[in-house]
């Protein structure tokens, strides 16, 4: 199948005291590590079965150190990878879609905290992208989104002046595609797992590493 979009998924490696530190307590930095690797590791099998997807993975930190290390350079290995660049969250988005971007293909993004993510949302979303809206954006609900799908690429450069991690990311996010002309459709609502309760919510909604990882804690 010829690719239709490019799939973009911002990662941080999930390195022991690095990734997932608000899961701290109850779990360990370890097994922090351990559900952060199982949430990512979902999420590139739902990528890669994804139809039409040209998967890209925009990364931060060192790999090599990270949780379940051989497990996911397998699973990148098959993927173009390159790494975040700027300063602060934001700015790395913005430049991620831009570095991601591949000639003539509409971009939708997501992140590593959502591994209850399916190859049939993900479709769904970029089916919407890909036919005739200028933006969807799959809203979180902690007020901020887990999906960002941009018909143009370069229209990622708003996300610099949004300020990300808070309630109102998401409508701020909004407010700023409206803002240069952009249709937008929501997507699906989905929790993100930032915290513990979260983790233990998401775990009961999907299937995969990602619950055993969180039940380890719980034991």
């Amino acid at each position: 199948m010829t690719d239709a979009f490019c799939l973009l998924v911002v990662a941080k490696a999930p390195v022991p005291g690095f990734a997932k530190t608000r899961l701290c307590p109850p779990a360990t930095p370890r097994q922090a590590a351990e559900i952060a690797a199982a949430a990512l590791l979902d999420t590139l099998d739902a990528v890669a079965a994804t139809p039409g997807a040209l998967p890209v993975v925009a990364v931060t930190g060192d790999f090599a150190m990270a949780a379940r290390s051989a497990e996911l350079a397998h699973a990148l290995w098959p993927m173009t990878v390159i790494r975040q660049r700027g300063n602060g969250f934001a700015e790395r988005l913005a430049n991620a879609h831009r570095d991601a971007a591949a000639p003539g293909l509409p971009v939708l993004q997501i992140g590593m905290d959502t591994p209850q993510v399916t190859p049939d949302l993900l479709g769904k979303a970029a089916e919407l992208l890909t036919s005739q809206q200028d933006a969807v954006l799959g809203p979180a609900e902690d007020g901020g989104w887990w999906a960002l799908g941009l018909g143009d690429p370069s229209a990622a450069k708003v996300l610099a002046d949004v300020p990300m991690s808070r309630d109102d990311t998401g409508a701020r996010t909004l407010r700023a595609l409206t803002a240069i002309g952009l249709s937008t459709t929501e997507l699906t609502e989905l929790s993100d797992v930032d915290t513990m309760a979260d983790a233990v919510r998401v775990a009961g909604l999907c299937g995969g590493r990602f619950p055993e990882a969180v039940a380890a804690v719980r034991s």
